[in-house]
């Protein structure tokens, strides 16, 4: 393997520690071909890109992920805390948390399942395909040159149909019990004094996550339901009664019904929507106790949206955190949509769902391996621009002021194609002596730091 570019193998190089020696320069190698390759994202296509269509040994690439132990929860962790360089420690960490369906068929993938093909459906027609379903979990970080906030994925859950659990004889854990356990183990490698801020859609509005993330101390921010039920708050215990204190006071009016009425407090406010494009809105809020599916009720802010045009659907949010503003959580959600172009351009230029793995272990670490490289490439491309490598790519039908995910890309394979292709520099190892004494001890500090949050 040639000489890589500081910027790129300083990024690369905490996972080192997950790897022996070898294993490790097999391992660097697949995730440069997986860069710079196009099409499908198989092994033997990471190989042709780096020049390794020869390669008699190509097995042991493949034994990477279908043999070879390492901890792709660990590797996670690693990611975690290098995205938090990202991020000024007083700023609270917003975690952006959605489903995301795989498409895949074989008699030998026994995970998957048969599920709802969101991307294919619409209001009125639902449309189901066979594939593996991943609950993904993003944090939020706004680039200085970018106009809108990425959603970069750290970690990444398979979801096992009920089928396969049954076959396994093992218990069926919902997509709200992953998620539980997914921000439990955030809040044990951040500890308790950062603030989280959990986003989620609809499907994560249930009273039991919400119970979770205030005993976590994580605020819930999500879409309620137009006949959600809310409650007054439970009034004062007379002194001297017997019985139980109340949990919740009187019903109140449900959404749909508060859009009939004609004495509610509505105010315009212009809030900064997708892109930071800035849009006028009516909103009414109001604090009151929420209760879902029968739990025990928790004190809620709820906003109620209605677009002044008439073009959008009313829309309810809800926040565990009464003392969030409207427009915090109205601009909180509205930045849950990164995660879903997150999801389209791990597809288009990474290419999630074009991998063939057939055995368990090799499936379970290859989409999150992927889905990791997209932060990775995000990483690697701030490094680029602080060095003015990192061009907008303009066309003369698709004009942008602004930097997107396929221009990171495109830096970061331009500059690992000019060091190796055009400059052919000497061949070195992963810990070569191209690797400056900063980048090595920011590498270091990051291992470090993930040792010490064990």
């Amino acid at each position: 393997m040639d000489s890589l570019s500081h910027n790129i193998l300083s990024v690369l190089l905490p996972f080192s520690v997950l790897f022996s020696k070898p294993s490790w320069k097999k391992a660097l190698t697949l995730l440069l071909g997986t860069l710079i390759c196009t099409g499908k994202r198989t092994v033997c296509s990471a190989l042709r890109a780096m020049g390794l269509g020869s390669e008699v040994g190509f097995s042991k690439y493949h034994h990477l992920l279908n043999r070879t132990k390492w901890s792709s929860l660990l590797a996670a962790k690693i990611l975690f805390f290098m995205l938090l360089t990202l991020i000024s420690g007083t700023n609270p960490l917003v975690l952006f948390a959605d489903e995301t369906l795989e498409r895949r068929r074989g008699k030998k993938i026994k995970a998957k399942g048969y599920y709802r093909d969101a991307v294919r459906s619409s209001k009125s027609q639902v449309v189901k395909a066979s594939g593996l379903k991943w609950l993904v979990m993003a944090l939020s970080i706004k680039f200085p040159f970018m106009s809108r906030a990425f959603a970069l994925p750290f970690l990444s859950v398979l979801e096992f149909s009920k089928k396969c659990d049954e076959q396994q004889k093992r218990r069926h854990k919902t997509t709200l019990k992953w998620t539980s356990q997914m921000i439990c183990q955030v809040r044990r490698w951040v500890g308790k004094i950062r603030q989280i801020i959990l986003v989620g859609d609809g499907g994560f509005a249930v009273g039991q996550l919400a119970l979770d993330c205030i005993r976590l101390s994580i605020t819930l921010i999500s879409r309620l339901k137009m006949n959600a039920r809310l409650f007054d708050f439970p009034p004062d215990r007379i002194p001297g009664k017997r019985g139980r204190a109340p949990s919740k006071g009187v019903r109140l009016k449900n959404f749909k019904q508060m859009l009939s009425l004609d004495n509610l407090p509505w105010k315009e406010v212009e809030v900064t929507g997708y892109s930071g494009v800035k849009r006028i809105v009516r909103l009414v809020s109001a604090t009151c106790m929420w209760g879902a599916d029968g739990s025990t009720p928790i004190p809620i802010r709820w906003v109620l949206i209605v677009d002044p045009t008439g073009k959008l659907d009313p829309m309810p949010l809800m926040s565990t955190d009464p003392l969030m503003t409207p427009e915090q959580i109205i601009e909180l959600y509205v930045d849950r949509w990164s995660i879903e172009v997150t999801f389209e351009e791990t597809r288009e230029h990474l290419g999630v769902e074009t991998q063939r793995q057939w055995s368990d272990p090799a499936i379970t670490k290859s989409t999150p391996v992927l889905m990791g490289l997209y932060s990775l490439v995000c990483l690697m491309a701030t490094r680029l621009e602080q060095e003015k490598l990192l061009k907008v790519e303009e066309t003369a039908w698709y004009q942008k002021k602004h930097a997107t995910f396929s221009d990171m890309l495109r830096a970061v394979r331009l500059v690992i194609w000019r060091e190796n292709l055009i400059l052919r520099k000497a061949k070195i190892t992963p810990s070569g002596e191209n690797i400056s004494q900063e980048m090595a001890e920011w590498a270091d500090a990051i291992v470090k730091q993930v040792l010490q949050a064990a």
